[in-house]
């Protein structure tokens, strides 16, 4: 089955069954690697995208469900050689460890600073609250929070 939709803001169809996992069809149809499979049970939140703009987890969301929608995800924000101003954050606070949870913690930090530009420790916990780094980077990624609202609001 034929499925329209668009993926970090490229108009893309796919042939997959309706049942198939949105992480399914990034990493293995459309090779966009950087979405990654943790418990498949929406419990750790490595998978989480964006789709129209909230956050997702895209292992266990039916491609079926997509069409004619917009999916972001962490290749959507920056470049290695541009970051966005969250993955720099990241960077800077040295937030990620082992890096395999980042990807969905970056996806559901852009999901909340671009609905509260300038959100207290309590909105941050509040809104990372489904994901699991199992490294105890937790202090570090609050602080890139942080750091990436207050770049984004040009006080940097």
């Amino acid at each position: 089955m034929d499925i329209a939709f668009t993926v970090n803001g490229v108009a893309r169809t796919v042939d997959a069954p309706p049942t198939a996992s949105l992480l399914d069809v990034l990493r293995n149809r459309l090779g966009l690697m950087g979405t990654r499979y943790g418990c498949g049970l929406e419990q750790c939140g490595s998978c989480v995208v964006l789709v129209d703009g909230a956050p997702a987890h895209a292992c266990t969301r039916e491609i079926g469900t997509l069409a004619k929608r917009s999916v972001m995800t962490v290749e959507g924000l920056g470049t290695a050689d541009r970051p966005h101003p969250i993955q720099q954050a990241f960077l800077d606070e040295q937030a990620g460890q082992c890096g395999y949870c980042l990807s969905g913690i970056v996806m559901s930090t852009k999901a909340l600073l671009d609905r509260n530009p300038n959100p207290s420790r309590a909105d941050i916990v509040t809104a990372l609250d489904r994901h699991l780094c199992r490294c105890g980077t937790h202090q570090r990624i609050l602080r890139a929070v942080e750091r990436a609202a207050s770049a984004l609001r040009g006080a940097a």
